[in-house]
C-alpha cells in the first residue's frame, strides 16, 4: 500500500506540473524570463513536496555518472540526433513558416533577435536539465522503482510530449504539429531508456543536443546565421 501511495504522489504530482505550466503557456502567457522562473520553482518545489513525505528520492544520485562508457555513447548518438534535425528542417522547410515561428517568439515570450542567443544557452543547458530531472529522473527513474517499468516508461514519455503542446501551439500545420506530438512521445521513450541505469546524464546530453539543433533552426528563424 505504501508503494502504490508513492506512485500515486508522483502520477499526481507530475500532471499537476504539466497542467500548471499549460495554463501559464496557454492562458496567463508571461515573458520567457517569468515562465522559466515559474517552471524552475514549480518542477523543484514538486518534486521538493514529495521529498518531504518520502525520503528515498535523491537529486544526488539521478545526477550522479555511473558509466563513462554510456557518456560517450550519449555524446555520439546526441551528435547524430543534431545531424538528422538539422536535416530533417532541411527537408521539410517548406511546410515550415520560419517569419511565424519567429513573430511567435517575439509576441508571446518576449524573446527578441538580440536576446535570443542567451535565451538558446538557458535552453540547451539549464531548462534541459530541469526537464530530464522532472521528467525522468522523478516520473521515471524513481517512478519505475513504484510500479511496472513499462507503465513508467509511457508516462513519463506521453506527459513530457503533452507538456510540449502549448509552447508549440502555433508553431506548425496541424499535420506537421500531430507528427512532431509523437515524435516527442519517442523522444520520451528513448530519454527514457538510456536513463534506465538511474542517472539523467544520459538523457540530458541527447535533449541538450536535441535543443541546439532546434536552437540553430531558431538562429535561422531570426536571420543571425
Amino acid at each position: 500500500m505504501l508503494i502504490k501511495n508513492k506512485a500515486i504522489q508522483i502520477l499526481f504530482l507530475v500532471s499537476l506540473g504539466c497542467i500548471i505550466m499549460s495554463f501559464i503557456e496557454g492562458i496567463i502567457q508571461p515573458s520567457y524570463v517569468y515562465k522559466s522562473l515559474i517552471k524552475l520553482i514549480t518542477f523543484l518545489s514538486l518534486i521538493l513536496i514529495y521529498c518531504l513525505y518520502n525520503k528515498d528520492f535523491s537529486f544526488f544520485k539521478v545526477l550522479k555518472v555511473h558509466d563513462k562508457k554510456d557518456l560517450l555513447i550519449s555524446i555520439i548518438i546526441g551528435l547524430a540526433v543534431y545531424s538528422l534535425i538539422i536535416l530533417s528542417y532541411f527537408i521539410a522547410r517548406n511546410f515550415i513558416d520560419l517569419e511565424q515561428i519567429a513573430s511567435n517568439l517575439t509576441e508571446k515570450e518576449n524573446i527578441s533577435k538580440n536576446s535570443f542567443i542567451f535565451v538558446a544557452l538557458y535552453i540547451s543547458f539549464i531548462n534541459s536539465l530541469l526537464e530530464e530531472l522532472f521528467f525522468r529522473g522523478f516520473a521515471f527513474i524513481h517512478l519505475k522503482k513504484l510500479i511496472k517499468e513499462k507503465y513508467a516508461y509511457t508516462f513519463s514519455s506521453i506527459s513530457f510530449a503533452l507538456y510540449h503542446v502549448f509552447i508549440m501551439s502555433g508553431w506548425f500545420s496541424p499535420a506537421l504539429f500531430i507528427l512532431i506530438l509523437f515524435s516527442l512521445v519517442i523522444a520520451g521513450l528513448i530519454f527514457d531508456y538510456f536513463d534506465r541505469k538511474t542517472t539523467i546524464y544520459n538523457s540530458w546530453l541527447i535533449h541538450m543536443s536535441a535543443n541546439f539543433a532546434i536552437n540553430t533552426i531558431g538562429l535561422i528563424a531570426f536571420n543571425i546565421i
